[in-house]
């Protein structure tokens, strides 16, 4: 049986992060990978924004973690080469009857710390974003976009460094308390750790499951994109958003690094948290939530393109759900990291070191 300080399960940018922090800290680190290859559900199938901290409610971890979090991402990007625009963002009042709606998230950026948030007219939208139908916008200058594939590949690689073991096609078929930990059985070994730190995204509910720990349910929320044929790309310079509603941020456009131009996220909670493509939405169903945004798009204008699922704490009746970092309820020797759904790419910096520092503990 092996045996090692720290486990952590799941290798997406939450566990990677975590991991790398641990690592940084001091002690030995194996981060557990179901996939062949890291980051390959919720971490690289989303829109690569990098989010101001605006819309999570004062003193949430959201709203701590993603202010937190999108200064270190910015840095780790710079100083690891990973593709990432500072662009700012607008989010669009598309009648006067929306604005203090918008000036209500402005309250709320403010509140949570968020600096730069300015209420702008229709000729400040039409410099940045010609194409843009709306009469007046909140723009976020922090707001920007990564290339989250390089981005699980950077903290891949940064974990390395700090010594981190990484186990790709990995999965953890069961666990059993022990007196120095847990043993977390997979299909080639066992492995005794100190502290498990339970980073599984979709599959969390599950694994606290299989660690004996404390009981809850991740709800599967896909969100489907279109993006727009190559000769209208043009007609999106940055990030154009509406004003948020229930389960989301709304379907927004975002220009990548790449320079393509995407249209999305919708909302479908669904059962099975693998289901990328059954029942895909038409082409069609993308061309009016667009020209709420920008004028003229057509059906000729966009085509269809991925798929990503998030992992969400709270149920469709329910609205917000905070991530879960915390010591575990149940079993002292766990560490949750669960429930990680949007700001999570932003924060995932700042979730592995709030992470790192309750293992520190769990560890003394």
């Amino acid at each position: 049986m092996e045996h090692i300080d720290v486990a952590v399960i799941g290798g997406g940018v939450t566990g990677l992060a975590s991991a790398r922090a641990i690592a940084a800290g001091g002690a030995p680190v194996c981060v557990l990978e179901r996939h062949p290859r890291p980051g390959m559900d919720t971490s690289t199938r989303n829109s690569g924004v990098i989010h101001a901290g605006i819309y999570y409610p004062a003193g949430t971890l959201k709203a701590r973690l993603c202010v937190e979090g999108r200064d270190l991402l910015y840095a780790f990007c710079a100083q690891h080469g990973v593709p990432h625009v500072r662009s700012g963002k607008l989010i669009v009042a598309h009648d006067e009857s929306e604005i203090p709606q918008l000036e209500a998230l402005q309250r709320r950026g403010v509140e949570n710390g968020v600096t730069g948030l300015l209420m702008v007219d229709r000729a400040f939208i039409v410099a940045r974003e010609p194409a843009v139908s709306a009469v007046a916008a909140l723009w976020s200058p922090d707001s920007g976009i990564v290339n989250a594939e390089e981005l699980v590949k950077a903290l891949l690689r940064a974990g390395a460094e700090e010594g981190v073991i990484f186990l790709p096609g990995t999965r953890l078929l069961g666990a059993d308390r022990h007196a120095g930990g847990m043993v977390l059985r997979t299909e080639r070994e066992s492995i005794l750790a100190r502290v498990v730190v339970n980073a599984a995204g979709l599959y969390a509910d599950e694994t606290s499951a299989a660690l004996g720990s404390e009981t809850f349910t991740i709800y599967p929320c896909r969100g489907e994109y279109a993006e727009f044929v190559p000769a209208k790309r043009s007609l999106v310079n940055a990030l154009v958003y509406p004003l948020p509603h229930g389960h989301g941020l709304g379907v927004h456009l975002v220009r990548t690094t790449g320079g393509q131009v995407w249209i999305g996220p919708t909302i479908h909670y669904q059962e099975r948290k693998d289901d990328y493509e059954s029942n895909r939405l038409p082409v069609e169903a993308f061309v009016e939530p667009a020209r709420r945004l920008l004028r003229d798009v057509t059906v000729d204008d966009l085509r269809l393109s991925g798929s990503g699922i998030r992992a969400k704490l709270h149920a469709p009746s329910e609205s917000f759900a905070d991530f879960m970092v915390r010591r575990d309820r149940e079993n002292p020797a766990v560490v949750q990291a669960s429930g990680i759904d949007s700001p999570g790419l932003t924060s995932c910096l700042a979730v592995g070191r709030l992470v790192s520092t309750i293992v520190a503990d769990a560890l003394a």
